[in-house]
């Protein structure tokens, strides 16, 4: 059983690995959608839902908490006025992977990460 199995390493050490999906985060929250690899999506997935769960009550503690995942102020608080109260009334599944076909000059697998419109 795959009880306890943790992240994808993605190849990187834990601190480069963190802050790609700060970076990744952050610009999903801001555009709506990023293209990148299927593994990076389907990590990216699991940081974003738990963030946007946060956001859905807007509380100071909340804040803080979703601060220390994206470390940057004015994407909490467009995250806790803007995206929390879409999803207010959905309980998870926030986000959707759309696969996209493989890039040529590797053959890497491609997807597209956007978030759900209710």
């Amino acid at each position: 059983m795959y009880h306890r199995m943790g992240e994808r390493k993605l190849g990187r050490t834990t601190a480069h690995r963190r802050a790609l999906l700060r970076n990744q985060a952050t610009s999903l929250l801001r555009h709506g959608g990023i293209v990148t690899t299927v593994a990076k999506c389907k990590e990216l997935r699991r940081f974003v839902e738990k963030l946007i769960t946060l956001a859905k009550r807007d509380e100071l503690s909340r804040r803080r908490l979703a601060n220390r995942h994206l470390n940057d102020w004015g994407m909490v608080g467009y995250l806790f006025e803007e995206i929390g109260p879409r999803y207010v009334t959905r309980p998870g599944g926030y986000t959707r992977i759309v696969r996209l076909p493989e890039r040529t000059r590797d053959a890497a697998a491609i997807a597209r990460i956007e978030l759900v419109e209710d």
